[in-house]
């Protein structure tokens, strides 16, 4: 029988402006305001004591339910700007504090696009059930995208979202190693080197850190370093370096709680569409991988985000051909013994872009164009691709007259991904409404199977997310039947 597809839409996410994050703010130094900081540092310094004890509490207690540690973050953000050497009232020290934080919240404008894997803690379920970890889009201030979570628990009566109760937070961050073929594909940029980028990438060792760049420019020749621009080869050597972080958060924090924001350079006004996998290596290690869309506020680029146990992070930045433009998805497994990925590297098109070691793609091969008027204009992936018996399933979107955006599915051949065995004629789920912080759009990140049913988290005019599925065997049938 045709697909049904099923609304469950007493299932929603709203997005929450009270769920907010504590950043350190620093004013504007812009002249004629170059001083503003170290003003109000002494303005703060120069409070008597009594009137800094009346101040603190009104600050703690009205701002303390919205963050897990408002002391730790204020002494954090203090100590930016402080000498450790003075010697200060803790209330002070967390007054000032105060005076350098702002609150920034991470959905206050939309929240939208999931993705979506089974989370790691699969305790205190009922048999047949299912808990999965939603990977959320949000939207704050500034259009500065975010990537957050929220957990659901899937069985046969549908989808339940659960409660987000404990205030969001970021993590600790630190640099990470860049495997080496990485940080040579990177520098490189697909030209010949020249003597001084020859000689550092000759030094470096099989994972780069900042601090082995930094070595081998010390123990140049001098002359080497006198080029006239060799101030702009230092400065993309110190850039590929410094790539890769991980963020790690406390066991004892929720997945609901953990916020990642921007950190590299070429995210720094967000981090969008994270299109998770559970993915399984030839030696049979289970991780978590996601490609997201990496935004600078000019350009965009792939990087790659990989965790156990969705406790802590890694990203790395992806390089070649096959990851131009935005909307790479893993494929969960090695095919023909190569990393694969979905990738859209012409900007309209899907393709399949093969790796040997999962940082640098080549050739994008087409897969899927657009065709039918509901995808005129454009198609991607809308979910990494899902293992079936029949083939990869793989929902899309397309974008249509209006600028429209519909779900639908294709089909690949389980030994070779660029052949495409199966198609929708029309969409799997049209919009479902009009209007939204952008009209007329349903978008995923991400879909999964669970009991003979494919449950897919959707985005809803980028204002919020809902839930719809259907039964897999009736989706395959679909896509197996001749076109029109």
């Amino acid at each position: 029988m045709p697909a049904t597809i099923r609304l469950h839409s007493d299932q929603h996410l709203w997005p929450d402006p009270s769920r907010v994050i504590g950043r350190l703010f620093l004013p504007s130094t812009e002249p004629p305001h170059t001083r503003r900081a170290r003003d109000l540092l002494e303005r703060l310094r120069g409070l008597d004591e009594e009137t800094v004890k009346e101040l603190l509490p009104g600050v703690l207690q009205g701002f303390g339910p919205h963050h897990s540690d408002l002391r730790g973050l204020l002494l954090a953000n203090a100590a930016v700007l402080l000498d450790p050497k003075e010697e200060m009232s803790e209330a002070r020290t967390l007054l000032i504090g105060a005076a350098f934080t702002a609150e920034y919240a991470v959905e206050g404008a939309a929240l939208t696009n999931p993705g979506v894997v089974p989370h790691p803690d699969q305790s205190g379920l009922a048999e047949g059930q299912l808990r999965v970890a939603v990977a959320l889009r949000g939207i704050g201030e500034g259009h500065i995208s975010a990537l957050q979570f929220s957990a659901a628990v899937v069985d046969d009566q549908g989808w339940r979202f659960e409660e987000r109760l404990a205030p969001p937070l970021v993590g600790s961050v630190t640099l990470a190693a860049v495997p080496r073929s990485l940080f040579d594909a990177l520098v490189r940029a697909g030209r010949e080197p020249d003597e001084l980028t020859l000689a550092v990438l000759q030094g470096v060792p099989e994972s780069v850190h900042r601090t082995d760049v930094e070595q081998i420019l010390v123990d140049l020749p001098p002359d080497v370093l006198l080029h006239p621009e060799a101030h702009l080869r230092v400065q993309t050597l110190r850039r590929w370096a410094g790539a890769c972080y991980t963020v790690s958060f406390d066991e004892s924090t929720t997945l609901d709680q953990r916020v990642l924001m921007p950190i590299a350079q070429d995210e720094r006004s967000g981090l969008e569409d994270a299109r998770f996998t559970l993915y399984t290596d030839d030696d049979g290690t289970i991780q978590y991988r996601a490609c997201y869309t990496a935004f600078d506020g000019t350009n965009i680029s792939n990087r790659l985000l990989t965790s156990a146990d969705l406790l802590t992070f890694t990203s790395f930045p992806l390089t070649g051909p096959g990851a131009r433009n935005k909307g790479m998805a893993l494929f969960p497994r090695k095919v023909g013994g190569n990393h694969v990925a979905l990738s859209r590297a012409d900007g309209m098109t899907i393709g399949v872009t093969f790796s040997d070691d999962g940082y640098r793609w080549g050739d994008s091969i087409p897969i899927e164009a657009p065709r039918d008027a509901w995808q005129i204009l454009q198609v991607g992936n809308a979910s990494p691709p899902i293992e079936t018996e029949a083939g990869w399933l793989v929902v899309t979107h397309g974008v249509g007259l209006m600028r429209t955006y519909s779900l639908g599915a294709i089909l690949l051949d389980l030994d070779d991904p660029t052949r495409v065995i199966g198609r929708l004629d029309q969409p799997l789920l049209p919009p479902v409404t009009h209007g939204g912080y952008v009209p007329n759009v349903v978008f995923s990140c991400g879909a999964i199977s669970h009991r003979g049913r494919l449950f897919i988290p959707y985005g809803i005019g980028d204002s919020s997310v809902s839930v719809a599925s259907v039964a897999l065997d009736d989706l395959l049938f679909d896509l197996r039947a001749p076109r029109r």
